[in-house]
């Protein structure tokens, strides 16, 4: 007689690593516009000094271990951090100076972003599935802007939006150069976030120079943002990579910019209009149509 296994089916490590990163990214436009009432750049040092301290416990045992070759110490500690410094700080102060929603759909365009770099680095060309998926994507962002730019209320949130897609520029630059380097950043991801948020501190000094005081409320959303959207929701996404489908898991980050439309409408920051759904559906389609090519 045949016995049954009682063995338990081993759960999904994976994919619910990469789920809980994406709800942690997705709530990063949320936890921003908490903290408004902090100078962007001040917010930045707050968000990147608590971001290394979620990365630290990675790191132990591990940077002792981790040789870098020869030639990447200038990429590692010095063109990284800057990227992640102009991705969150521009991040930020596109945030303060244009709508929440607006503003966070055209940063999540970056992942199109990132298979253009990758392709025309790779191949030296972009196929016309890039280019589609990269229009559609783009024409997602430029739907949202439309009703601002039919009443003229464009001009007055345009630096925002400038700001927006130069830290969907910086993610994508990022992105791309962490796949080229030979080594993994997991060890030295609490240096390069400290180092970010030395540079940002000192250039809050310059650029922010007015005493103010920093409220408890936006404190914690700040240090919320780092410990979460740029700390652990980075240590689960490695572990998604790492112990899950790739093509499963990588399309679960195409949920991020409907997911942060959610939570804005729940919250009340965003108000609920057909747009919004809309923009982020065709960024996510955009990405889709883009990767399909790579």
């Amino acid at each position: 007689m045949q016995v049954l296994s009682t063995q338990r089916m081993p759960l999904p490590v994976g994919p619910l690593a990469g789920l809980f990163a994406v709800v942690l990214w997705a709530s990063a436009p949320l936890l921003i516009d908490l903290a408004t009432t902090i100078p962007p750049l001040r917010l930045t040092t707050i968000a990147l000094l608590a971001g290394s301290l979620a990365a630290l416990p990675l790191s132990l045992g591990k940077n002792s271990k981790a040789e870098i070759p020869p030639g990447f110490e200038a990429i590692i500690y010095g063109v990284i951090p800057l990227l992640v410094l102009g991705a969150v700080g521009s991040y930020l102060v596109g945030l303060g100076m244009a709508p929440t929603a607006e503003g966070a759909l055209i940063t999540y365009t970056w992942p199109v972003m990132f298979v253009l770099i990758s392709q025309w680095f790779t191949h030296g060309r972009l196929s016309g599935p890039v280019l589609g998926g990269a229009a559609i994507a783009f024409g997602g962002a430029a739907l949202l802007l439309a009703p601002d730019a039919l009443s003229g209320g464009l001009s007055g949130n345009m630096a925002g939006y400038a700001f927006a897609l130069i830290a969907g520029c910086c993610w994508a630059l990022y992105s791309w150069l962490c796949q080229k380097t030979p080594v993994t950043l997991t060890p030295f991801m609490p240096t390069i976030f400290l180092i970010a948020a030395i540079v940002a501190a000192a250039m809050g000094v310059v650029l922010e120079p007015e005493v103010v005081s920093l409220p408890y409320s936006g404190i914690a959303a700040g240090a919320a943002l780092g410990l979460g959207p740029y700390g652990v929701a980075m240590v689960a996404w490695d572990v998604a990579i790492r112990n899950g489908p790739t093509g499963l898991v990588g399309s679960l980050a195409y949920g991020v910019p409907v997911l942060a439309a959610f939570f804005l409408v729940v919250a009340g920051v965003a108000a609920p209009s057909w747009e919004l759904p809309a923009a982020a559906l065709l960024v996510i389609i955009g990405s889709i149509v883009a990767r399909k090519d790579t």
